[in-house]
Formats: C-alpha cells, sequence, structure tokens
C-alpha cells in the first residue's frame, strides 16, 4: 500500500522527500534556497508548465511577489495619471525603436565613428563567449582580480559573472537587489527589481551569513539593510580599478551612452574606476540627443513609479582628468540580427526594459520569474528568450514560453513603448506550429485533426450538439466541469473551469423560434429580395415592411 502511494506521488509530482529536502537546507541557510546558476542564462532546462508547477508551490514567494508588484503598479499608474500627454509619449518612444530597427546598420555604423571619435574603443561580439572573451582580456592585461558592476542585464544574458570567476576574476555587484542575489547564489526573478522574491527577512539573513562585515545586532529595516550594504559596498567602489556596466541608450549622433539608476552606485563606477567596459544590446541605439527626452519620461515612471531617476548619468568616450581614462564598448548581437528578421516578432527589440509587463500581469504575478527559466522573465521574457535562441522545436524547452500566457491584453497597455505583446505571442504560437508539423502526430493533432472532420459537415455537427448536454450529467453543483482526465481536453481542463452546456442546443432553439403560436413553420425571407408580405411576429404586432425604403 505504502508503496503504491510513493509511486502515485512521484508520477504527480508530490514525493514527500522532496520537499522533505527543500525544508532541510531552507532551515540551514534561514531563507529559501534560490534558482542554482545555469550554465545557459536564457534556458535553464524546465518547460514553463514545469517550472511553473515548482514555483507556485512557494507561498512566501507569491506572498513577496504580490505586494512588491502591487506596490510598484500603484505608483507608476499615480505618475502615469500626471501625464496629459501620455498616450503621445507612448507613440513616440514606440515610433523611435521602429525607426532604429529600420536602419539599425547605419545607426550602429554611426555610433562606433562616434565613441571612436571621443577617445572610446569600440569592439563587436557576435554571441555571449565573445563578449566575455572581449571583456575578460581587457580585465587580463589591468592585472586585477576584482572589478565592480552596475546592474545589467546583456551580462546577465552571458553569464558573464561567472564567465570571469572561472578564469580568477570576482565580480561584484553594486545595485542592491543584484548584490542580494548574488550573495544568496540566486538567480533574478525581475529585470528592474531582481531580488523581488525576497523580503527583509530573508535579506538580513543572507547578509548575516555571506556579505562577510554585515554589522552586529543588525535589524532587517530597510534603512538597516542599505546602510550595511553602503559601507560594504564603498571599500569595493574605493578599490576597484575596472568596472563593468550596461547601458539604457546609446545616442548615435553623438557616441554617448547613459545609465539610468535609483542608488548612486552606478554613477561610482562610471566615475571612480580607472577603466570602464561597457555591454550593450545592438538594439539599445537612438538616433539623436533629442530621443533621450522621449525616455526619460517614459522609463522611470513604467519601471519604478518616479517622475525621474534619482541618478541618470551620461558620458561620452574619455574626457582627460575626469572620469575613467580607458572606456570599451563591447557591442552584442546575440541573436538580436535574428529576431529582426522576423517583421512581426523584431518589435519585442523595442523594449527598454521597464519591467511594467511583469508588474501587470497575472501569469507573471502568481508563478514569478523563475518560472520562465530565463533572465528575460514575464510577458518580455515569453516573446524575446524564444527569438533570440531561435527555439520553436518542441523538444526545446524555451519554446513553451510564448504560451505562457491568458492574451489578456494588460501588458500591450501598460507597455511604455506600445510592443504589441500578445499579438507577438500569438505569431510564436503559430511559429511553433509551423515548425513542428510532421512527424509522430501528438494527441493535440488528432484531436484538432478530429474536430475540422466534425467542423466543416453541418450534419456532424447537428449530432454532436445533441450528444452535449450529456455533459451536465458530469458538471457540479456550480454548473461547471472540472478537470477531464482524457487526452486533448486534460491539458485545458486542469487550469481551466469549463461551463455546463445547455439543456438545449442552438439548433433546437433555433427550430423553436421559427415557429408560431400555431406550430406553423414562419416564412423564411429571401435573401436577395427580404420578405414581400408582413410576418407576424409570435405574441407581438405585425412587423411593418421596410421594402423599397432605408430606415
Amino acid at each position: 500500500m505504502i508503496d503504491s502511494i510513493e509511486k502515485l506521488a512521484d508520477k504527480l509530482n508530490l514525493n514527500p522527500a522532496t520537499w522533505q529536502e527543500s525544508s532541510k537546507e531552507e532551515n540551514e541557510l534561514g531563507w529559501s534556497p534560490g534558482h542554482p546558476i545555469p550554465e545557459d542564462p536564457l534556458r535553464w532546462g524546465d518547460r514553463f508548465p514545469d517550472g511553473a508547477k515548482k514555483t507556485l508551490r512557494k507561498t512566501q514567494m507569491r506572498r513577496n511577489l504580490g505586494y512588491a508588484t502591487t506596490k510598484t503598479r500603484t505608483k507608476r499608474n499615480t505618475r502615469v495619471d500626471e501625464m496629459p500627454d501620455w498616450e503621445e509619449l507612448r507613440e513616440a518612444g514606440s515610433n523611435i525603436k521602429r525607426n532604429v530597427a529600420a536602419n539599425q546598420v547605419e545607426l550602429l555604423e554611426q555610433f562606433e565613428e562616434n565613441v571612436k571619435a571621443r577617445g572610446g574603443i569600440v569592439h563587436w561580439a557576435r554571441d555571449g563567449e565573445e563578449a566575455n572573451k572581449i571583456a575578460f582580456d581587457i580585465v587580463k592585461a589591468k592585472q586585477v582580480d576584482e572589478v565592480v558592476k552596475v546592474k545589467s542585464m546583456a551580462t546577465q544574458e552571458i553569464n558573464f559573472n561567472e564567465y570571469l570567476k572561472a578564469r580568477g576574476v570576482q565580480a561584484w555587484e553594486t545595485d542592491l537587489a543584484e548584490m542580494i542575489v548574488q550573495l544568496s547564489e540566486d538567480m533574478p526573478s525581475h529585470i528592474v527589481v531582481p531580488a523581488i522574491h525576497r523580503n527583509r527577512a530573508e535579506v538580513k539573513a543572507i547578509f548575516e551569513a555571506r556579505m562577510g562585515d554585515a554589522p552586529e545586532n543588525m535589524g532587517n529595516e530597510p534603512r538597516e539593510l542599505a546602510m550595511a550594504a553602503r559601507a560594504h559596498l564603498r571599500k569595493k567602489f574605493l578599490s576597484a580599478k575596472v568596472a563593468i556596466s550596461g547601458a539604457n541608450m546609446g545616442i548615435s549622433e553623438s557616441g554617448t551612452l547613459s545609465v539610468f539608476e535609483s542608488e548612486g552606485n552606478g554613477r561610482m563606477c562610471l566615475t571612480l574606476p580607472e577603466t570602464l567596459i561597457t555591454v550593450m544590446g545592438i538594439e539599445k541605439i537612438v538616433p539623436t540627443y533629442r530621443d533621450v527626452e522621449v525616455f526619460s519620461q517614459l522609463l522611470p515612471r513604467s519601471a519604478t513609479g518616479e517622475r525621474m531617476n534619482p541618478y541618470t548619468s551620461f558620458w561620452t568616450g574619455v574626457t582627460p582628468g575626469d572620469g575613467p581614462q580607458e572606456f570599451h564598448l563591447i557591442l552584442l548581437d546575440n541573436g538580436r540580427t535574428n529576431v529582426l528578421e522576423d517583421p512581426v516578432g523584431r518589435e519585442a527589440l523595442k523594449c527598454i526594459r521597464c519591467g511594467a509587463c511583469m508588474n501587470i500581469c497575472p501569469v507573471y504575478q502568481h508563478v514569478g520569474g523563475h518560472a520562465y527559466n530565463s533572465v528575460y522573465p514575464g510577458p518580455i521574457g515569453a516573446i524575446l528568450t524564444p527569438q533570440l535562441l531561435g527555439a520553436f522545436d518542441h523538444h526545446d524547452p524555451a519554446s513553451t514560453l510564448p504560451f505562457a500566457s491568458s492574451l489578456c491584453g494588460a501588458c500591450y497597455d501598460a507597455c511604455p513603448v506600445k510592443i504589441n505583446i500578445p499579438e507577438i505571442l500569438v505569431h510564436l504560437r503559430h511559429r511553433y506550429t509551423e515548425a513542428n508539423r510532421g512527424g509522430v502526430p501528438s494527441g493535440w493533432d488528432i484531436g484538432m485533426k478530429a474536430s475540422a472532420a466534425a467542423m466543416s459537415s453541418g450534419k456532424t455537427m447537428a449530432a454532436a450538439g445533441k450528444v452535449l448536454p450529456a455533459g451536465n450529467l458530469i458538471a457540479g453543483p456550480d454548473h461547471k466541469i472540472g478537470h477531464i482526465p482524457l487526452p486533448v481536453v486534460s491539458n485545458w481542463t486542469f487550469v481551466r473551469d469549463v461551463p455546463a452546456p445547455p439543456t438545449q442546443t442552438f439548433r433546437d432553439w433555433w427550430k423553436d423560434r421559427e415557429q408560431d403560436s400555431t406550430g406553423k413553420p414562419v416564412p423564411t425571407p429571401s435573401p436577395a429580395t427580404g420578405p414581400t408580405e408582413p410576418a407576424e411576429v409570435p405574441g407581438g404586432p405585425a412587423a411593418e415592411s421596410t421594402q423599397g425604403e432605408t430606415k
């Protein structure tokens, strides 16, 4: 009996031994264990449904996530409501980024020329391996074993920290949330607030266990935690010779780059070290300085609910005696040119990494970022990750991401650059379907074939309609049908309740509607000429003929 129960538990992913192991690890650490560092940050190995099953069990994570996203969303709405021209700004931002995609090559060449003209050194990287090698060679030439980092999604995307660490160089994250993620040996779960899945008690435990110089008797108040991090990082800033950054925008007409941040750590990294290395995705450019005005209003309001970021830094090449005296820019492709080839999917490259789509997405709010098995979670991750990887084969776990959505459209409404995420999700689902045609048919293929046969015949549909009312036999008292463990419908009904079918089919209702009070059929009007005589409506006055006149 016990063996049978254990086998059933294994089959349903309900093995108590797994829970006990997780609970033991959590007790030893003092916080809920995060996601192990993967070899490929864009593809962690699990399909989205499998990842979601794991994260849905983490009650504390879901509670943390719900509180943080609700608070950020409320702040964002307040700041957006202040803007009478918000929709015009969204349209302007969308058009600027669309212009960038249409003129990518020319703008990149102009950008490179202007960076070089102002003392910068430009490198081109086709993929993450090439970008990491370029950066490591620069660091190695400086003979240092530590670097400080500004928060950067581009470096997260290519496992930059792990690449350097394997070669004897420690990259220290200086953004507070990124530092929390790094110290806990975790993965980020949000593109703006990487540690959004942690609460204050967990952060305190992480600092005490891993920071090394955490104050004694430190409490879990935000100010105490922030001050502890500040003191810890100040030593890193003052001793670092090399800094690594990403960039929110690169301005083609001048070769200028920018970083928008809220803590001041970015400003320290961009000004104190002798050498600065920036890794930037090739889609992050904008044509002119004037374009920055639009994004400077859209980005902070959408990301953190602020009118303006406390620290907005711009730098152009090298200035003698001021800031880093050596500047390297690594322009990263890593699949972006492949995304540009898709006229629908390329809209994903308009993303300015604000995270607004995540904060409003009901799916993300329930499952969290780790369920997406990519450093780009949420709605934007669902359309960006598969395209960067070219993941459309059903064997690739990343190919399931376009299906991680209810298509409610909230992400489109929240996006500051009007990326039509639902439209792209449907488009990518189509690409997935087309890429997996042929071979051994799945249960879904068989179900669709059977449905097509039934729906192409009026008589067959009528016969099926006669059978449907029998569904009331398995409906509950709330007139809803729950999980049906049958092929094709099993996955659908596992997460959805289906309304019980009506006791009368539409065909029967229509037939009854065509009968007059005496039971005789009502004359059917000719589609071409309309009624030739007034038709009497049962229980009401005769209808007026409208033949020959327009009302």
